[in-house]
């Protein structure tokens, strides 16, 4: 029993050497949090409404996951996918849908045919100054055009406060 515990004390000392080893420097990065997605979708459907343009418009974050969402009215229902989409693409791939069509033809034919990749305007990264990619805008319903457009005027709001290239 002494031995079971001594080894057992022995194995909690290891452990917690190990846990209170070394400690390193924690790299900080930047978040897109809610407050700036809510912004950027704002500023996006503002410009819509301008144009008379009916969005769909889609933030995500670094992973691909929703942050924040719109479907304007009268917007086309599958054009929730297509912002889903184009926010995907952007946020897999730190370049615009639009950029990925240039890939496609020049680097890697073929692209466009996986899954979850689309290559035509309207998904935009959102970089930070420094270059960080914390996330994505996809943005349908108008021409491709329009979408990166609206899209660009989301990001514009949130410039200044993000510290976006």
């Amino acid at each position: 029993m002494k031995r079971l515990i001594a080894i057992t004390l022995a194995s909690l000392a290891s452990l917690a050497a190990l846990a209170l080893g070394p400690v390193h420097a924690q790299q900080q990065k930047t978040v897109l949090g809610i407050d700036a997605a809510k912004k950027i979708v704002a500023a996006c459907e503002a410009r819509a409404k301008q144009e008379g343009w009916n969005m769909i418009i889609a933030v995500v974050d670094d992973g691909g996951h929703l942050k924040h969402f719109s479907r304007m009215d009268n917007s086309f229902r599958k054009s929730i996918d297509i912002a889903l989409l184009k926010a995907e693409t952007s946020s897999g791939f730190p370049r615009s849908s639009r950029q990925m069509a240039d890939i496609a033809k020049q680097r890697a034919p073929g692209i466009e045919h996986v899954p979850g990749i689309v290559i035509f305007g309207g998904g935009m990264p959102i970089l930070t100054g420094k270059n960080e990619h914390i996330g994505a805008i996809g943005v349908s319903g108008g021409t491709p055009e329009q979408d990166e457009q609206c899209a660009q005027a989301g990001l514009d709001a949130v410039r200044g406060e993000l510290g976006l290239k």
